[in-house]
C-alpha cells in the first residue's frame, strides 16, 4: 500500500493547503422534553475530510472525490492528514494523470 496527501490550491492565497483533522468531532443529542449528557467523538472518515474543503480550495471537492475514488481510496493518515491510499504505482500514476488533466495544477498529491 502506497499512501500520498492531497492537497488543493487555497481560494484565497493560491498555495497548495490540506484538511488536518485535529481532534475527533463530538457528536452529542437535544431533546424535547429531556437534558442528554453523552457526547461521543467520532473521528470522520477520508471523504467527509474531503467535503470539508468546499469553499477553501479552488475546486469543488465533490469533483475531486469523484476521481480519487476510481483510482484510490480517501483516508485519514494517523497525524489527521487527508490522504489517498493505492493499491499499486500503476493506480497512482493514472489518479495522477486523471487530477492533472481534470484540475490542472490546482489538485496535487504529495508525500
Amino acid at each position: 500500500m502506497m499512501r500520498l496527501r492531497l492537497f488543493g490550491r487555497c481560494r484565497i492565497y493560491h498555495d497548495p493547503v490540506s484538511p488536518v483533522l485535529k481532534a475527533p468531532a463530538e457528536i452529542g443529542w437535544d431533546a424535547w422534553f429531556r437534558t442528554i449528557d453523552l457526547v461521543t467523538p467520532q473521528k470522520l472518515k477520508g471523504w467527509e475530510l474531503l467535503l470539508r474543503t468546499r469553499g477553501w480550495w479552488t475546486v469543488d471537492p465533490s469533483d475531486v472525490l469523484d476521481i480519487v475514488e476510481a483510482h484510490g481510496r480517501l483516508v485519514v493518515g494517523e497525524k489527521g492528514e487527508l490522504m489517498v491510499e493505492f493499491s499499486d504505482q500503476e493506480a497512482l500514476d493514472a489518479l495522477s494523470t486523471s487530477l492533472s488533466d481534470r484540475f490542472g495544477d490546482q489538485v496535487l498529491l504529495a508525500p
